[in-house]
């Protein structure tokens, strides 16, 4: 269904994530928008890694509610608030992905919400 390309010319892919995804034609596609650390009770937890996990909660469930699974992820773009969070959220994302490695970027940039830590959107594919 999907190919990682780690091509021998490009550096090597350090922390759980393939430098290019080769996907077959015929797959439905799934775009999941930014995913914010905010709970159905509009509450945001304070910490990063509760907040984190929050997020990927958030995907899980866009996921599964078409069918699809971790392992259908080919593109994932994060965004910090800060760098000093990227190494916490390096952990949690390879803990949650359960070895699928989709393409990756991780951008340090300004939140909407100051109180908001991080923001993930996500591409899937999977056959019909």
């Amino acid at each position: 269904m999907h190919r990682p390309i780690n091509p021998d010319a490009v550096p090597a892919p350090i922390g759980g994530y393939s430098q290019a995804i080769e996907s077959r034609p015929g797959l439905r596609w799934l775009h999941i928008s930014g995913q914010i650390p905010v709970a159905t009770d509009a509450t945001i937890p304070e910490d990063f890694e509760r907040q984190c996990n929050l997020v990927w909660d958030h995907i899980d469930q866009c996921l599964r509610s078409a069918g699809m699974r971790w392992q259908h992820l080919v593109q994932v773009r994060t965004y910090l608030a800060s760098p000093d969070y990227a190494s916490s959220n390096s952990t949690i994302r390879q803990l949650r992905l359960q070895g699928a490695a989709p393409a990756l970027t991780v951008v340090v940039a300004q939140t909407l919400d100051a109180r908001w830590l991080l923001e993930v959107e996500a591409v899937a594919a999977a056959p019909h």
